[in-house]
């Protein structure tokens, strides 16, 4: 939900349970936000993985397509098969025509891959389910609300998971 909305609903909640204004329950609200956001570095983890994988995977596949020194490089450690005869190398096109030739398979599998993991993922957001998280968002909300107890339980798990996780 909206995360301004869940602040201040709990700020209420601060100022009915400890008979404050809406001052003086900052302090505790402000409290509440640097608990919940604790390990986030940590929790976080899995999606900067992510992230830097893709990020470096896909700007490698450039290089690794176009150009002649590191399409050498890769054919001779990885691939071994015959180079393309030097008149047929001159362009960074004609070097993408000749790596093209081992380089569609893999690339073409790993987007089927894909592919089918994003149909996967939205089959799993038709049935409302968000494996890692909706468990990560459910650990935060239940570590905060066993920090502070003394207000209500729905509201404070609202607040947290209305959060955002960085």
């Amino acid at each position: 939900g909206d995360h301004a909305a869940a602040a201040e609903r709990l700020t209420r909640e601060i100022m009915v349970v400890d008979k404050v204004d809406w001052d003086a329950a900052q302090p505790r609200l402000k409290e509440m936000r640097e608990h919940n956001k604790e390990n986030r570095s940590l929790i976080t983890l899995p999606y900067c993985f992510g992230i830097a994988a893709s990020v470096t995977a896909g700007i490698s596949s450039f290089w690794l397509v176009f150009d002649l020194e590191t399409a050498l490089a890769f054919n001779t450690h990885f691939v071994t098969t015959d180079v393309a005869d030097p008149e047929d190398l001159e362009t960074m096109l004609e070097v993408g025509s000749w790596t093209w030739n081992w380089m569609e398979p893999p690339l073409g599998q790993l987007s089927f891959f894909l592919l089918c993991l994003q149909f996967a993922r939205a089959q799993l957001q038709n049935l409302g389910v968000k494996p890692y998280t909706g468990y990560v968002l459910k650990y935060r909300a239940n570590r905060l609300v066993k920090r502070f107890p003394t207000y209500d339980k729905k509201i404070v798990e609202d607040f947290s998971s209305s959060d955002t996780l960085w």
